[in-house]
């Protein structure tokens, strides 16, 4: 089977995507899992994004760009799933007629790692155009083994962070990572291009067998900690 261009790779994650504000800002998420038969669903994002309005119990809005409808979630309708150490996070809600697909896109395989030099794209809501849905992409510069991140030369953009970072092969899309945040090259004194972060899918893949209800994931939500200078810094 021949591999998908990236217009096609686009076309197919588009219906996957929302834009998150918060009272503070925003941020990109996306489907990543969806229960069989109820309508709970499962937003991967990064955890900087939405650390805030967890820990100080504010509203979040989930804005789904291709069919313009957008959905206001508060605490006790939503639980948050931060990643202790890691800056990503699941939001598990009741979707309702909110218009994500029924089936979320394949992550990939746990315990495997692109190697250097592969491409990768990754989706987003710039600060510059932020009702705009933004392509982008960039080779894999190196795996942190020691954080489970990637170094990615391209650029991200505030707003992107959360965003789905992806690889075509095997004629589909699969979802390796999540837009984290972007590392200037600062060693002369002057801000020069630096490189990109992209976690780890690990934590959505434990979570691919989502809860069967809100409820229930209410009764396992991670508890609010006080925002993290390191991960919730807005960075992206």
């Amino acid at each position: 089977m021949s591999d998908l261009h990236w217009f096609q790779a686009i076309e197919l994650l588009e219906p996957h995507i929302v834009r998150i504000m918060t009272p503070e800002g925003s941020g990109t998420g996306f489907l990543v899992s969806h229960a069989a038969s109820d309508p709970t669903c499962a937003i991967a994002t990064a955890a900087h994004v939405v650390n805030r309005a967890h820990y100080w119990e504010q509203p979040l809005r989930l804005e789904h760009k291709q069919s313009g409808k957008s959905l206001l979630s508060r605490p006790p309708d939503r639980a948050i799933f931060p990643e202790e150490g890691k800056d990503t996070a699941a939001i598990v809600f009741t979707k309702g007629d909110f218009p994500l697909p029924s089936k979320p896109l394949d992550l990939a395989p746990e315990g495997k790692w692109l190697k250097i030099g592969n491409e990768i794209g990754w989706l987003g809501f710039p600060a510059v155009s932020p009702m705009e849905l933004c392509f982008f992409s960039g080779c894999i510069s190196c795996h942190l083994k020691t954080t489970d991140e990637y170094l990615v030369d391209g650029v991200v953009i505030h707003g992107v962070s959360g965003g789905p970072a992806f690889f075509i092969g095997g004629g589909k899309v699969t979802l390796m990572g999540v837009v984290s945040a972007y590392l200037a090259n600062r060693a002369t004194g002057e801000t020069l291009p630096g490189l990109s972060v992209v976690t780890n899918v690990a934590q959505f893949q434990k979570l691919s067998k989502v809860f069967k209800s809100v409820d229930e994931a209410k009764e396992s939500e991670t508890p609010p900690t006080p925002p993290n200078q390191r991960i919730d810094t807005p960075k992206t």
